[in-house]
């Protein structure tokens, strides 16, 4: 079954409430990348253009005591929004219920704009508390979901309010993640090569297990990789490794075979540092006082052999590094490698990889980068995602 879309909601005078994805990276009310906020503009416009009356949702940051709700007040988006939307009335409700709230909701004209107050404001936002997200819910005639980096956790604004409100669908920027991963991931054309990177074997286990049923390989890279050498009698050295997750390693190692590829051979330092001292090892073979930082240059030339020919390609987490330019040149290389192959669907799915490829300057070269890290890891690990579930099959 396919999830419904703000497309099929008569939309026109109805009281709409939107969950975005507004957590923008910002200090002092001064928004320093506001990419969150435009890849909310299409649904926010359709709406605008089908005269609704627009209630918007988000949450911005951790509130883990008082003094978290001043630097994270959500006055900053409403101000960007009326920037980007300057033909549209965008009012500022600075709490998150209450008569305040309620008489800015009434008073919406069609195709104006109420953005209410950082939902984690509210200490049932987390929890999913049924109370507030009916009092919430009573707000609006209808829902629209379209806070993909959300979806995977079932709170009051993400499954409450759509849990009361039966009128839900999708928004375009969450049918858009749906439809990418669900392609890459649930019905990929093969050969399908899975890349899975990062810090942690702990973080991307699931995944990888997950990736080993449905990819016709399996790349693995970043600092778990060193876990793995590990777990096949390697030295690493000073190199990051989870020496709890050494037993679950030898057993994906040992269910995967030849599925599994690992580096050859590694950029290792004598510190953490861009600064430090490099050389070229073995994998398997790195001395002590010595840390893998990247993967080394036959291991490039072994992914990109293994990426020839690929038809999907789904990469989540860096091969190192990637933040010291020392240490970013495997992934630059796997992401050059990706972004050339003829034909083939590509997808990023969000976090770190997504930052390295925007960083590397390839946000245009991939058919998709995701804008959830935690929602599209869970995707990709084959869960469910509640904000998702919860809304309304398609009639």
């Amino acid at each position: 079954m396919t999830k419904r879309t703000v497309r099929d909601l008569d939309v026109a005078g109805k009281r709409v409430l939107v969950r975005c994805d507004f957590n923008v990276p910002q200090k002092d009310g001064v928004i320093s990348n506001d990419n969150r906020i435009q890849a909310a503009l299409p649904t926010i416009k359709y709406l605008i253009e089908h005269k609704a009356k627009i209630v918007l949702f988000s949450h911005l940051g951790k509130i883990k005591k008082e003094e978290d709700k001043a630097k994270n007040n959500l006055k900053c988006v409403a101000d960007r929004l009326q920037e980007l939307l300057p033909d549209t009335k965008v009012t500022f409700v600075p709490v998150t219920r209450g008569k305040e709230l309620e008489d800015a909701v009434a008073a919406l004209n069609d195709g104006e704009i109420v953005l209410v107050q950082n939902t984690r404001y509210e200490p049932g936002e987390t929890k999913n508390d049924p109370e507030l997200g009916k009092y919430w819910a009573s707000l609006g005639d209808m829902f629209v979901e379209d806070a993909f980096g959300s979806v995977h956790r079932a709170h009051a604004s993400t499954v409450g309010i759509p849990t009361y409100l039966k009128d839900n669908a999708l928004g375009f920027l969450v049918e858009k993640e749906v439809k990418m991963l669900g392609k890459a991931v649930d019905t990929p054309e093969h050969p399908f090569v899975a890349i899975i990177g990062g810090a942690k074997v702990s973080d991307k286990i699931t995944v990888i297990g997950n990736m080993l049923e449905k990819a016709d390989k399996v790349i693995i890279g970043g600092g778990m990789a060193y876990t793995f050498m590990k777990a096949q009698g390697g030295k690493i050295g000073n190199s990051l490794c989870e020496d709890d997750r050494i037993e679950v390693a030898k057993e994906t190692l040992a269910k995967g075979g030849d599925k599994i590829v690992l580096p050859v051979d590694n950029v290792c330092a004598d510190a953490f540092s861009e600064d430090a001292n490099t050389q070229i090892c073995a994998s398997g073979e790195i001395p002590d006082g010595w840390q893998g930082l990247d993967i080394g240059p036959e291991s490039v030339e072994l992914f990109k052999k293994t990426l020839q020919g690929a038809k999907t390609v789904v990469w989540n987490g860096p091969m190192g590094v990637f933040e010291m330019d020392k240490f970013a040149k495997g992934t630059l290389a796997v992401c050059t490698a990706i972004s050339e192959l003829p034909g083939a669907t590509t997808v990023i799915g969000g976090g770190d990889s997504a930052a390295a490829a925007i960083k590397l300057g390839f946000r245009d070269k991939f058919s998709h980068i995701s804008t959830g890290g935690g929602a599209s890891l869970e995707y990709m690990e084959g869960k469910t995602l509640p904000g998702i579930a919860v809304i309304a099959d398609e009639d």
